[in-house]
């Protein structure tokens, strides 16, 4: 999402634009969606997978970058979000000395910026902890682009009744799920006033959704919300987990939350972003060990009765324009002539 933003930018300027990616990743779905040509390749990750597949990785990396040069030879600049599949055509427009600007969403980097931090002629970060693994003097904190819509909600009054926006994602968050189910009884004994949209993702939201329905509590329950910046715009609290896009756009929206990490995240990333928001004062932290409907319930009490602080906080971190800036630092190391068209 952050590159198709960038590309967007790019495109309105006059620029093309060619993607890199694989057959099976979103932007196999979503880059040909948006006219943009998908250049497609053949390979898999290094980090944190069985031996068999870093094998197969290795043994593959050369020929897929040997395949990648032409698509380097045709460029200005290359940009990368990370991934193992930047791998190959990064490595490939770094041995052609063409210039290439990283954007890390993370607070940790991820394995393949890490491998080509010292290579790279601008990394554009979301957190400013993470400079400090790139060179000096090629870092800036851009933030990561965000859809328009979550920078235009406004601060929320909250009113009677306490309303709480639970996400795992797009495919759910099991812990996330049995937390909720733990905590519809503690509400209702609680005399806290509550109205609960909750995302449950395909494979729990039957579930789900029958024991709502008999818990007595106001709210609706969704496999997935079509609308994100809606549901955001009409949540007091949001609980999710801790990825790089989701944190931009809590910070864009300016919505205090409550933040579980998941566990299995590449290099624990998720948890140094929560960390980051915990440390603003834009957010509450919690582990998938310590969740339950208990300690869920004791977060949200915590959190409501500092929701506009924690609100003020999190739109401190909000940064609009990063697609636009990042446009700018493209053509600047490219050298290109700006082309702006209406």
């Amino acid at each position: 999402m952050p590159a198709l933003a960038v590309a967007r930018e790019l495109r309105a300027r006059g620029h093309g634009v060619v993607f890199v990616g694989t057959e099976r990743g979103i932007e196999g779905r979503l880059v040909p969606a948006e006219g943009f040509e998908l250049r497609k390749i053949e390979i898999g990750g290094l980090n944190r997978v069985a031996a068999a597949q870093r094998i197969a990785t290795l043994v593959r990396l050369p020929f897929v970058t040997m395949g990648c040069a032409g698509h380097a030879r045709a460029t200005s600049a290359v940009f990368s979000v990370g991934g193992y599949v930047a791998g190959p055509p990064v490595i490939a427009a770094l041995l052609q000395r063409k210039p290439v600007v990283v954007m890390e969403p993370n607070a940790i980097p991820g394995f393949t910026n890490r491998r080509i931090s010292r290579f790279v002629a601008r990394a554009l970060v979301n957190f400013p902890e993470t400079a400090r693994f790139f060179p000096p003097g090629r870092t800036e904190v851009t933030g990561m682009p965000v859809r328009e819509e979550f920078f235009q909600i406004g601060p929320r009054t909250r009113g009677p009744v306490l309303n709480l926006l639970v996400t795992g994602g797009s495919q759910g968050s099991r812990a996330l799920n049995n937390a909720l189910r733990q905590s519809w009884p503690i509400f209702r004994g609680s005399g806290i006033a509550v109205r609960i949209m909750h995302q449950t993702g395909t494979s729990d939201f039957e579930s789900v959704r029958e024991g709502f329905a008999a818990s007595g509590l106001q709210g609706e329950v969704a496999p997935f919300i079509r609308d994100m910046a809606e549901a955001f715009a009409s949540a007091d609290i949001v609980v999710c987990r801790a990825g790089a896009g989701t944190v931009s756009e809590l910070a864009a929206a300016g919505k205090p939350a409550i933040l579980v990490p998941f566990p299995f995240a590449a290099d624990d990333h998720q948890a140094r972003n929560a960390e980051a928001m915990r440390n603003a004062g834009a957010a509450r932290m919690i582990t998938d060990a310590d969740l339950n409907g208990d300690s869920l319930v004791r977060l949200i009490k915590e959190t409501a009765d500092s929701l506009e602080e924690m609100g003020a906080a999190a739109r401190k971190l909000a940064r609009p324009g990063a697609a636009r800036r990042a446009a700018d630092i493209l053509e600047e190391v490219a050298g290109v002539r700006r082309q702006h068209f209406n």
